[in-house]
């Protein structure tokens, strides 16, 4: 081996200094010393990998243990999976026995690798072909005996206590599973928009002001007198900006805020992945979106299959009774008002210009409901209107068990069950009044009963489409609000643009314009939403003054960038929690978020929102009255 003077050893040193400077400088770490990258690890392997490839090697393995047979076997789990682990007589790092040490301490085991007797391998198991025998067994930290959660697959938890005691919780294959599917998704997502379609991934702010119009806002206060940020409920304008500021191609995983309270798929704070291109149309957006799904779609999950189907705004409402309609089965709503209006029964006589009768046959639902799933429909039906549903029950004979049956002539029947594809078995759900609130109810009574069947074994939804994903487009740009009597709100948001035919109707009849606003539907949820904007600062500010009689002074900075040559641009953003609790098959967004709130809006874990001294509320020149 050529050896090197004390000067040359000297000089490769400096040499070898200078190549790490170089390198680090120019964003790249040289690991010149090329160490084992278990060296800087307790453990050697993970305990959701060892194999039979492993057989007779030494190995550490560290984790929590999560079954214990006495003093001679144990199973240890960590976030990779599990290991058996046998203790012939072994050295305790402790000084203990293991007998006294609690399940979920936390150990680090060394020992060897060995095959399981023969009959003992448990191939439901990955690792369940070998054992390590362990030669040293060292407790890191002890449990108490007794937690408010065993971290088992089949114990059934209450939500509340799983929420109070989540650092327990993520122990569990289910948050794990959940939250490793959510992370390789945004890993997924990030590669594709940055190194495959030039993105920029821009972070921006969560102190903003008080946006008109929209989802009520949490306000934040400030040291000066009588003024409060806001946390938006969304990066909407900021995005606009970028595109004005020629960023071009932006997006975000950003955290938005509502004062909402939360529901199963929605909380006071969640995630969207936002994104905003310039020169683009909805085509444009529609072609990102279905490539974007597409790249980080789990591998373990069947293939989408772009481009994805399209339904219109009205056409989901006429059939579905809902602007997030879930496809996944028939049960389609049909207009029946030529047949049933004027037919004999009172229900069915009206002058008003907007009444309609609309009726749902589910097929064969006869055969498997009972009086309390009738019973359960009328109440549903009553909660949501007061017109009520009929329910027709056809016979064997095809006769009708309803109790206006008799009021209503025999072609009538006839031609009903002929609209409707009448057989055996079906029940019919018939409603009568405003065409709208008609729609909507048995849009809702649709999904009732499906479910109902389905809690009963009753295969509803395709089998085959378990990941059924829709463009609902052609929006109406805005409808009657629904607090101010006579005026209008945007169906979307303020700044979505009128399809360009339509726009002069803005001037002349509003109500009558469409806009260009699309809404993602996976599964019956809206997964996404968004829109071409409005570049146009003349009609930004008459859309917000004269349409929906909003004051425009405090979006004066986005009107001013309107005017600043801004391109004509649109945008998305997709509801990360939603779809990754779809994907999942869980069936609400608080399984798929690491610490989330309750249905109040609490987190039960660290008791937020919590109360503050005088003296913190002084510093911002607020009081608080007495509390109940």
């Amino acid at each position: 081996m050529l050896k090197l003077c004390s000067g040359c050893q000297r000089l490769v040193r400096q040499q070898l200094r200078h190549v790490r400077r170089s390198l680090h400088a120019g964003g790249t770490v040289l690991n010149v010393e090329n160490k084992d990258p278990s060296s800087f690890s307790w453990r050697t392997h993970s305990c959701g990998e060892l194999s039979t490839a492993q057989v007779g090697q030494g190995v550490t393995l560290c984790g929590w243990i999560q079954h214990k047979r006495y003093d001679f076997m144990l199973t240890l789990r960590d976030a990779y999976g599990v290991t058996q682990v046998v203790l012939p007589e072994v050295k305790k790092g402790t000084g203990e026995s293991l007998e006294g040490i609690h399940l979920e301490s936390v150990i680090m085991v060394t020992g060897k690798v060995q095959q399981r007797p023969d009959g003992l391998a448990n191939m439901k198991m990955s690792t369940g072909e070998i054992e390590v025998v362990a030669s040293e067994v060292k407790v890191l930290n002890a449990s108490k005996e007794k937690l408010p959660i065993q971290i088992h697959d089949f114990q059934q938890v209450k939500e509340s206590v799983r929420m109070q005691f989540r650092y327990l919780d993520l122990r569990s294959t289910r948050m794990q599973h959940n939250l490793r599917v959510r992370s390789s998704m945004i890993m997924r997502m990030r590669e594709f928009l940055c190194n495959q379609h030039d993105f920029v991934d821009v972070e921006t702010p969560s102190l903003f002001r008080k946006t008109p119009g929209g989802a009520k806002e949490f306000l934040v206060p400030t040291h000066q007198p009588g003024k409060f940020y806001t946390l938006p409920q969304s990066p909407q304008q900021f995005k606009q900006l970028l595109m004005v500021g020629g960023i071009d191609r932006y997006f975000q995983i950003a955290r938005c805020y509502r004062d909402e309270g939360s529901r199963p798929d929605r909380q006071p704070e969640f995630t969207q992945v936002d994104i905003e291109m310039s020169f683009v149309n909805k085509e444009g957006i529609y072609s990102m979106i279905e490539q974007l799904l597409e790249h980080a779609w789990p591998q373990e999950k069947p293939k989408l299959n772009p481009p994805f189907p399209r339904i219109s705004y009205s056409q989901a409402m006429d059939e579905y009774g809902s602007d997030k309609p879930d496809t996944r089965f028939e049960f389609k709503i049909k207009d029946v008002t030529g047949i049933l209006k004027g037919s004999g029964s009172s229900i069915f006589n009206s002058d008003d210009e907007d009444f309609t009768v609309r009726a749902i046959n589910c097929k064969g639902a006869m055969d498997h409901l009972k009086s309390k799933d009738y019973e359960h429909l009328q109440s549903e039906a009553k909660k949501r209107s007061q017109h009520g549903v009929l329910i027709v029950q056809v016979r064997d004979d095809l006769t009708w068990k309803l109790p206006i049956a008799k009021h209503l002539p025999e072609t009538v029947r006839q031609e009903m069950a002929q609209s409707l594809e009448v057989s055996q078995g079906d029940m019919l759900l018939v409603a009568a009044g405003p065409n709208n609130s008609m729609c909507q109810l048995l849009g809702q009574l649709r999904l009732t009963v499906a479910n109902l069947l389905e809690n009963k074994g009753v295969q509803i939804r395709d089998p085959d489409n378990n990941y059924n994903f829709l463009w609902v487009e052609d929006f109406p740009l805005f409808l009657p609000s629904e607090d101010r009597i006579g005026e209008l709100e945007s169906t979307h948001h303020p700044f979505t643009a009128p399809v360009a035919e339509h726009t002069p109707l803005i001037y002349s009849a509003p109500q009558k314009v469409q806009g260009q606003h699309y809404d993602l539907v996976l599964n019956g949820a809206e997964i996404g939403g968004g829109s071409i904007r409005i570049h146009d600062a003349k009609l930004q500010e008459y859309v917000l003054q004269e349409v929906l009689k909003e004051d425009s002074s405090c979006l004066s900075h986005l009107l001013d960038a309107l005017e600043s040559g801004c391109p004509p641009h649109g945008g998305i953003a997709l509801g990360l929690d939603r779809l990754i609790s779809i994907i999942c098959g869980e069936p609400s967004i608080r399984d798929v978020i690491a610490f989330p709130k309750t249905v109040e809006g609490n987190d039960l874990m660290s008791g937020a929102p919590s109360r503050v001294e005088d003296a913190d509320l002084a510093r911002y020149h607020l009081k608080v009255g007495n509390p109940k």
